[in-house]
């Protein structure tokens, strides 16, 4: 197998790993992070808290969790200090680019990877032009999560362009269950009993509740719903930020909208990612209205996962996952309101049709987006590094 590469994932800071309230990127490098260190040599640092010790195993994954001090009052010196220690072959920033430089700085003489998760932090707002020219140059490789992402950054910083490979992203299929499974249905029927939702037609949104997620495009489109499906309940999953509830201007928009159909719309504050699954199982259709260029957007494959075909926008790198008329349906990111109702009203008029494309999705995921595809692919990677990094030693 040759000489096992030793790894060191460095998450952004802004949440505890692993946790109950931490967003999207952290579940990322959790999932893929329990697999790829059966294969290599892998430490995950991440944010201190009172609640979390400094180091500890957790379902195989090394976590450490370097605590700031005068000496080294900034997360980025104090986690610096411990991969100095660590001596790994190669650095991985999770989605800051930023903190490329200030590794490549402080550690010389290793790798340092980019896996970048969407294209929030290459936007002017988040970091200078030419800070992050220079991050990406000095990349020794970037990974993405879509074949949209590599062609974002790609045409942007053609320099970088032969170092970018694409991982695409994937869910537990141990956890999120085919809700036509016998086991599937019947957590089905008593999820829906215990909630009251029995004899409903089920919607469902599971994200943040911030505009360029869509979701009021979602609640103008129930109304031609309900007008020919009076048994449609909209089920919304989500808050504005991760882990907590605050009532936007956004927040309260949406509660406004609600709050005309009563008997058709519910709010669920926010819920862990590991009981989003039960959200999934109860739905006939998920819909992911974003008009944002997403670069991967993990709900739609945890919902074609669960056996639930998915209307979304024709945005980012939803167009790689959702085939459109098989597995769900793609919308133009025009007149959205209007197209969620005629996707959402040919599914709930044929439920042969939702399950056909449910099952689909079911082996679309299987094939493609698995936590064991990326985890492999990735652990390859390292692999294939740690091979030349030995090569070029030994001359």
């Amino acid at each position: 197998m040759g000489v096992k590469p030793r790894v060191a994932i460095v998450t952004p800071g802004s949440y505890p790993i692993p946790s109950g309230k931490s967003s999207s990127v952290e579940n990322v490098v959790k999932n893929i992070g329990a697999l790829v260190g059966k294969r290599v040599s892998l430490w995950v640092l991440g944010k201190k808290t009172p609640a979390l010790p400094a180091a500890e195993v957790r379902n195989g994954v090394r976590y450490v969790r370097p605590a700031r001090s005068k000496k080294r009052p900034t997360y980025i010196s104090a986690v610096s200090a411990s991969i100095a220690r660590l001596r790994p072959h190669i650095i991985q920033v999770e989605n800051r680019p930023a903190s490329v430089l200030a590794f490549k700085r402080r550690h010389p003489r290793r790798e340092v990877w980019l896996s970048l998760h969407s294209t929030t932090f290459l936007s002017p707002s988040r970091i200078r032009p030419l800070t992050l020219r220079k991050a990406l140059v000095r990349a020794d490789c970037i990974i993405v999560n879509s074949y949209f992402l590599k062609d974002y950054v790609a045409k942007r910083f053609p320099r970088a362009a032969k170092k970018i490979r694409v991982n695409y992203l994937g869910v537990d299929t141990s956890q999120f269950i085919s809700r036509w499974s016998p086991q599937g249905e019947m957590m089905r029927m008593g999820l829906l009993s215990a909630l009251g939702y029995e004899q409903k037609k089920i919607l469902l949104y599971v994200g943040r509740l911030i505009e360029k997620k869509g979701v009021h495009y979602l609640l103008q489109a129930m109304p031609a719903i309900i007008e020919r499906h009076p048994d449609t309940l909209l089920v919304i999953v989500g808050s504005a930020d991760y882990g907590v509830n605050p009532i936007t201007p956004y927040v309260r928009t949406l509660h406004e909208l609600g709050n005309g159909m009563p008997q058709h719309v519910r709010f669920i504050q926010y819920v862990p990612h590991d009981q989003v699954h039960r959200w999934f199982c109860l739905a006939d259709v998920a819909v992911v209205p974003s008009f944002a260029e997403e670069a991967f957007g993990l709900v739609n494959v945890e919902a074609m996962a669960s056996g639930v075909p998915v209307i979304a926008t024709r945005a980012g790198g939803m167009k790689e996952l959702i085939v459109d008329g098989e597995t769900g349906f793609l919308i133009s990111q025009y007149a959205v309101a209007a197209a969620i109702a005629e996707k959402a009203n040919q599914l709930l008029d044929n439920p042969e049709l939702t399950r056909q494309m449910g099952e689909a999705s079911i082996r679309r995921v299987s094939e493609h987006f698995t936590w064991d595809h990326a985890a492999r692919r990735m652990a390859d990677w390292y692999y294939q590094s740690a091979a030349r990094r030995n090569r070029n030693y030994k001359r």
